[in-house]
This record gives C-alpha cells, structure tokens and sequence, in this order.
C-alpha cells in the first residue's frame, strides 16, 4: 500500500484517538481552573489546541507524521543492550527523582508526550501493524495502565513518606470508619462488572478476533510466538536452557514469592505506601516485574521477528534477517580461545570416575565462577552491604534470601553475556543435560 493510501485508510481511527487526547487535556485544564492553577490551565489548554489540530489534520488524511531520520535513529539505537541498559537507567532515574516525577503536572506532561510519540509512530505501516494486530492492541493498553498505577503508587508512598517525615501518620490511618460489604462494597463491584461487561463488548465488536487458518502440523509460522503472558519464558529460552527457562526459574519465582512473607524482617510499611521505610523490598520487587518480566514481554511482542530476531520498532520484518550470532561456552573461551588448548576429553573406555574428572577439568571455569558468584559472594555481602541484614534475618533466613536474589540477577547477566560475547552457558554438562 502507498503511504499516502495508508494515511488515508487511518485518518478516523487517529483522528479519534487526537480528539480523544484533545478531550482529556481540556478536562485537565478545568480541573486546573478549579484548583486555581492557573498556569497549568494554560499549559493543558495549549496541549488541547495542539491536539485538536493533529485530530483535525489526520480527519483530512494529513496527520503529522514522525520524521524518517528520527526513526532511522531510533532503529539504529535501539538494540537488546541499549534498550535493556537504557531501560535499567530510566529506572534508576525514576527511584532517585521520584518526588519530582510523582507530580501531577510533570506526570501528565510525561503522558502527553507518550501520546503524542504514540500518535506519531502510528503513521509508520511497519508500527502500525505491529501495535494494532489484535493480539497486541490488549499489551499496548496495558502498558498504559501498567505506567499508571506504577506512577499512582509511587505517589501515594511518597506522599505518605512526606507526612512521616513531618511526624505525621501515613493517610491510610485516616480510614478508620469500617463499611458493610453490603451493599457498599457490593455495589461498587457490580458496577465494575458491568462496565466491564460493556468494554469488553465493544471491544469483542470493534476488534476481530485473532483467529488463524486451522493448524497444520507441515508449517510452523514464522515467527511462532508464545501468549503475550508466557512471551517473557519464551525469550529466557534465548539465553538459558529449556529446563532452566521454563521449569527452574519459574519455580523459584512461586517458591521466592511463598517464602517473602517469611523473610522479611522489617515491621515498617505494613498496611500503608512507603518507599523510604522499605526502599530494599521496594527496589527488589519493581526490578524484578518490571526489568525481568515487563521488559522481556515487552521485547518479545514489539521487538521480535521471523527467525526470532531482533528489531527496530519502525525497522521492515524481513524475513531473511539472519543475525549470525555463534554459540561459545565459557568452557571454550578458557581453553580454547584464553589458553589456546583443546578441550579436555574423555578418555576412550573409560569409567564414569575418569568421565567426571574429564567433565571437572573441562568446566573448571564456570564451577569457579558459579562458585564465586553463589558461595563467594553472599559471603562478601554478608560482611559488607547485607551485613544488617544477615544479623537481623538469622543464618538461615539469609541465606535463602540472598541465593534467590542472585538468582534473579543471573538472568540480566547471562542476557548481557549473551548479548555481549556470544555466551551460551557458563557450565555446560551435555553429558547429564545440565547447562547454566
């Protein structure tokens, strides 16, 4: 399709979706008149204008479109290190300058502008495709919701850490009058269920579902992509072995979540927002959601192709990209490419004792590090930055909370590894198959 056709065929849809921004920022601008902020009533006011004009434009088949140059960028940019290191940045950012970020003004400023990257990336056929197939549209909707209740959150604790700090109760202490389930809290599901009910409708109208032909068992499709909810296990395949992957690690995911309760030592922060009386918990948790399984979501549905490789947002899904990408072992970077040795061997007839120590010898490189990394190490936070945390928690309680946490780093290590220097596994016993 040209692309002069394609801007025509999706005048109304982003004529409805400027409108619709052009809707929410007048809103605010009343809300601001009330509060008599009056210069943020002419901050959304001028938003407002801007976006009747894109809505206006892209009713006419016009709509401001985002420069080629600029996306040519962003595809060059955007590959699995930057994104995952710039995505990592962005959080820190976020922790530390968080009471700025929290703000209602700077919030809704922030979202404007993801409106209007949204907008703009939309007149691209290669996003539009992506961003509007049925599968993904529910994602794309979520990610909004996702950055709303993370910044909502944010604010109720920092708000709360401000009273604290000025010797005043968290807000949550305020509700103390109790309520009957019903009909107050009845009432206010039913009407949930029911607007529900309506969206969901709509949605099921305006959307077809995202049916295929019926399986054929001869052809696989290309890529063959996993529900968006098990999206993040299929991209751990890339960087662990199947049984780590989807067995090991999401075990420990369930085991850590049951065992939290159990570990955590610190009374503060129970039954109200706070970040500044739990900033460890808090940290650990959002790494872990959003850095270890939004992120990989993320990636897998807007940034994988055919042959499971890596793409721009606005970069064409060619079929014939094949990234040469090869498959070395920490065991082959020691011996063969550090000593320039071969790799020890089995010895023809050998018994099982003599495979071991063939086997020991040829991996001596990853137990050392796997060593270093699960024994060495806790030891060294023990002394030194847990050390609070290892007297107050007790041996045991320690113990299990720092081997679940290094487990949960290994992931972004061994991905950069992966990314990095070609590295597989960093222990790789085919023989018993068993690969780290």
């Amino acid at each position: 399709m040209h692309h002069a056709d394609f801007l025509a065929a999706t005048a109304v849809p982003l004529g409805c979706y400027y409108a619709l921004a052009t809707a929410a920022n007048l809103w605010a601008a009343v809300r601001a008149v009330r509060e008599k902020h009056y210069r943020h009533f002419i901050a959304w006011l001028v938003v407002a204008v801007l976006f009747a004009s894109f809505a206006l434009l892209a009713f006419a088949g016009r709509p401001p479109v985002m420069p080629q140059w600029l996306k040519q960028a962003i595809d060059a940019v955007i590959g699995p290190v930057t994104f995952s290191l710039g995505a990592l940045s962005l959080f820190l950012v976020f922790y530390f300058a968080r009471r700025f970020f929290v703000r209602g003004d700077v919030a809704w400023l922030m979202l404007n502008g993801a409106v209007l990257f949204m907008g703009a990336s939309m007149t691209d056929p290669v996003f539009a495709a992506i961003v509007s197939k049925p599968d993904n549209v529910p994602i794309v909707g979520m990610v909004f919701l996702l950055g709303f209740f993370t910044w909502l959150g944010a604010a109720q604790a920092v708000r709360n850490d401000e009273r604290i700090a000025r010797g005043e109760g968290p807000v949550e202490q305020q509700f103390g009058e109790q309520v009957l389930v019903w009909p107050d809290l009845i009432y206010i599901e039913l009407i949930g269920a029911i607007l529900g009910m309506v969206v969901l409708t709509v949605w099921s109208i305006a959307l077809e579902a995202p049916l295929e032909q019926p399986a054929n068992p001869v052809v696989t499709p290309n890529p063959s992509k996993a529900p968006w909810y098990f999206l993040g296990l299929q991209e751990l395949l890339v960087y662990f072995d199947p049984a780590i992957a989807g067995v090991i690690l999401p075990a420990l995911v369930i085991l850590g979540l049951m065992a939290v309760p159990y570990l955590d030592f610190n009374p503060r922060g129970s039954g109200y927002y706070t970040i500044d009386q739990r900033k460890f918990a808090y940290l650990v948790f959002q790494f872990g959601f959003l850095g270890l399984w939004v992120f990989l979501i993320l990636v897998g549905t807007f940034m994988r192709g055919p042959n499971w490789s890596f793409f721009g947002l606005y970069e064409p899904r060619d079929l014939h990209k094949v990234v040469a990408q090869n498959n070395i072992k920490l065991s082959e970077y020691f011996w063969v490419i550090w000593l320039s040795r071969s790799l020890p061997q089995t010895p023809p007839g050998s018994g099982w004792l003599a495979e071991l120590g063939a086997i020991f010898r040829r991996e001596i490189a990853g137990v050392i590090v796997l060593g270093v990394y699960f024994v060495g190490l806790p030891i060294l936070l023990g002394a030194t930055v847990f050390r609070d945390f290892r007297r107050r928690m007790g041996r045991g309680r320690y113990v299990i909370m720092v081997l679940l946490l290094l487990t949960m780093f290994l992931v972004p290590l061994k991905m950069l590894l992966r990314w990095t220097m070609d590295m597989s596994y960093i222990l790789s016993v085919p023989e018993w198959f068993f690969n780290v």
